[in-house]
């Protein structure tokens, strides 16, 4: 199971990047554990400038701005 964090403070960036997530990792059959992340403090020690980002298994895997949905899915091994 992967361990997955998105973190930002919650806007629509944010939103999405979370739905785009379930939704391939659901049609993936991928196992993840989700979870939102909108502490800054929590956030600025992952050393991330911008957000949305993406943390797997603790490391940041993107940030920035909603990633691809082959991005999504290369990270869950398509």
């Amino acid at each position: 199971m992967k361990m997955v964090k998105v973190l930002g403070s919650g806007c629509a960036k944010c939103r999405s990047t979370v739905a785009l997530i379930e939704r391939v990792a659901a049609a993936q059959g991928a196992a993840i554990a989700l979870e939102k992340v909108e502490d800054m403090p929590t956030i600025a020690s992952y050393g991330v400038m911008s957000t949305p980002a993406v943390v797997i298994d603790g490391s940041v895997v993107h940030a920035g701005g909603v990633p691809t949905e082959g991005a999504v899915a290369a990270w869950f091994g398509s």
